[in-house]
């Protein structure tokens, strides 16, 4: 089961915090411009990037004033002899989310550098805001794939589009009302490290979000990433969606990796069970056709239906009987002749003219190893039950062929 995610109405506000690697972006700007160093210090008032490395995780007493009172500091040489490790200069506030967050400060007599001061305060706070902005993106980019991970395996029988989960995705603009569709994107590449698995996944969901702005998707592993595909008008129709999901297969393709679809069914809701279900499904129809064609790079559910549903019987006593008739038939065909015979029938849709062409036998040679097929396992394959039961028994150990 999935891990269900806090929603975002019930979580605390993330609070933009100033980082060593973002102020020392700023020193280092501002410095490539003044001829003076510059220091940035955090809501404690240590530095925490400066020109002058050795001052680095020191207290800086301007900056404590500069915290204290709000506004900016002048410090001069009176002054700075009674403040500890203190040296002439000017110390701004910085500001995000309408609160100090840090302090810049510039090193030198006041009346050299003030001209300078107000500047490098409006450039790092540009900087910040750039800064605060990528934060709250990144946040909602995370939000959104925990949304899609709730929305697509959520608990049979609990419903995804309750109250909470709807305040949810309105607080991400996430409209649930719109009719969507599982697509299962497989990178099929097993030589692969982690580390050039994961490169593969973000250049798949950044290529996605160019060629399909607002499109829902998360990381289920990595190797595959859950995409839910918005239905336009008309789109419920299979051929259409199969033709846009081809579409997007060729402009995210990749030289040497080879990347798997599976497109999942649309079922009834837009939400909650229905795309629990679509889920599922596009799951169900990337492990059978990896099976039945493991040449093609797309499955879809529309194409493989019977088979993906009779893949949920595969365990238990009903698997146990649909397999009973095939191991009295394995019994007496050691070479396996007659199971692939049966096989190539069933793929061929039951037709003698197809299927003995595709064995390279007479039809004649086919009708006697049917008629041999129907007295091993007591099954009359004039009977459509009996030939279900075998198609069944077939499909469940994999061995029909595509």
């Amino acid at each position: 089961m999935w891990r269900v995610p806090v929603p975002a109405a019930t979580r605390p506000a993330t609070m933009f915090l100033l980082d060593a690697s973002l102020a020392q972006s700023i020193v280092d700007r501002a410095m490539q411009i003044l001829h003076s160093n510059v220091n940035v210090m955090d809501e404690r008032g240590l530095i925490i990037a400066s020109g002058e490395r050795a001052r680095i995780g020191t207290r800086h007493d301007g900056a404590l004033l500069v915290l204290a009172q709000g506004r900016a500091v002048e410090i001069d040489d009176a002054l700075a002899s009674r403040l500890h490790d203190a040296r002439p200069g000017i110390n701004l506030p910085l500001r995000a989310e309408g609160r100090v967050v840090g302090v810049v400060g510039l090193s030198g007599a006041p009346a050299g550098i003030r001209q300078h001061a107000e500047l490098v305060r409006m450039a790092a706070e540009t900087m910040l805001e750039q800064a605060r902005l990528m934060q709250v993106l990144a946040r909602d980019d995370r939000l959104r794939e925990e949304l899609v991970l709730q929305l697509i395996g959520a608990a049979p029988g609990t419903p995804a589009t309750d109250e909470w989960t709807r305040d949810w995705a309105r607080r991400l603009q996430v409209d649930l009302a719109v009719p969507r569709v599982v697509l299962l994107i497989d990178i099929d590449a097993p030589a692969l490290a982690a580390e050039a698995l994961l490169a593969e996944q973000q250049r798949l969901q950044r290529q996605l979000a160019v060629l399909e702005p607002g499109l829902l998707s998360a990381s289920v592993s990595l190797r595959e990433l859950a995409v839910l595909l918005p239905l336009a008008s008309g789109e419920a129709d299979p051929s259409r969606l199969r033709a846009r999901v081809e579409r997007l297969q060729l402009r995210l393709a990749a030289d040497g990796t080879r990347i798997r679809f599976a497109l999942g069914g649309l079922f009834a809701g837009v939400a909650g069970e229905g795309l629990v279900r679509s889920w599922q499904s596009a799951c169900a129809s990337l492990r059978v056709g990896r099976r039945r064609q493991p040449e093609a790079d797309l499955h879809c559910y529309a194409d493989l239906t019977l088979a993906v549903l009779l893949a949920g019987l595969a365990e238990g006593w009903r698997a146990d009987e649909l397999q009973r008739p095939l191991q009295r038939l394995a019994a007496h065909d050691r070479d396996g002749q007659l199971r692939h015979t049966l096989t190539v029938w069933f793929a061929h849709h039951m037709r003698t003219a197809a299927g003995a062409a595709a064995l390279h036998v007479h039809r004649n040679t086919l009708d006697y190893r049917l008629r041999r097929i129907g007295e091993l396992t007591g099954l009359d394959l004039a009977r459509l039950d009996d030939c279900l039961l075998l198609f069944m028994g077939l499909e469940l150990s994999g061995a029909v062929d595509s």
